[in-house]
């Protein structure tokens, strides 16, 4: 298996991204802890894994208290002997609106959260990897450099923002021999609403691809799976285009 062996950390692990990161995850050997602030979503996903025979855990942490995550890694350390990946899929407060419309209080808010749980997550992963001289960082989301799509408010900013963070990180963590790399997409459409509303977004992400595909949450659990592991090991300070072509990163 893939990540036999491995200890494996989720931030916002009860969402649909993390919970297929999860599944992925598990299934491939990693022991996964997942942490949220939602028990009842922790506990689906967990569910799911023991079910099909994975090791996992829980734990209520807010991704914006540094102390609590520092206490959360420390545990995980202290129980396993290492943290071998960390990926944090908590959301920022997107508002898919033109910029004109945004207030500027809201604007900053929503990239000021995701920014700020990023960067304590990362740290508190890095601590451990640079005493263990190994480990894989994942982010989410990614920068697409040809966007062409109006509406995006502070979203696609968001994700520009933490693809900026992330760069800087494989700078200065590359020579601990931590490897930094963010899954490019244009959007899991599996994930979204399953309302008429939703519909248009839904073939706009297919339509964007030369493929005429999009990715699903079982892509994403898969690539990123491959990414972690030692087969990917030549993969870091990048993006995997996980878009079926839809950006350009």
């Amino acid at each position: 298996m893939l990540l036999e062996n491995k200890t494996a950390v989720i931030y916002g692990g009860g969402g649909s991204i993390g919970g297929a990161m999860a599944d992925a995850f598990a299934a491939e050997g990693a022991r996964v802890f997942l942490a949220g602030r939602t028990p009842a979503k922790l506990e689906t996903v967990a569910d799911r894994i023991r079910t099909a025979g994975g090791q996992v855990e829980t734990a209520v942490v807010d991704a914006l208290d540094a102390a609590a995550v520092n206490d959360h890694v420390d545990a995980v350390v202290e129980k396993t002997g290492s943290v071998d990946i960390s990926v944090n899929l908590i959301t920022m407060e997107g508002i898919f609106q033109p910029l004109s419309d945004i207030s500027t209080t809201d604007f900053v808010a929503g990239i000021g959260k995701g920014l700020t749980t990023q960067l304590i997550t990362t740290k508190a992963a890095a601590r451990h990897m640079v005493k263990q001289e190994s480990g894989v960082l994942l982010f989410f989301g990614g920068s697409d450099h040809a966007n062409t799509t109006a509406g995006m408010g502070n979203v696609q900013i968001g994700f520009d923002a933490v693809e900026a963070l992330r760069k800087q990180w494989a700078v200065e963590l590359a020579p601990h021999g931590i490897r930094t790399v963010t899954l490019l997409t244009g959007g899991i459409i599996d994930t979204f609403p399953d309302i008429p509303e939703m519909e248009g977004a839904r073939q706009g992400i297919i339509g964007a691809s030369p493929l005429k595909r999009a990715a699903t949450m079982a892509d994403v659990g898969s690539v990123a799976a491959f990414v972690a592991s030692e087969k990917g090991r030549s993969i870091t300070s990048t993006q995997v285009n996980i878009s079926f072509g839809a950006c350009y990163g």
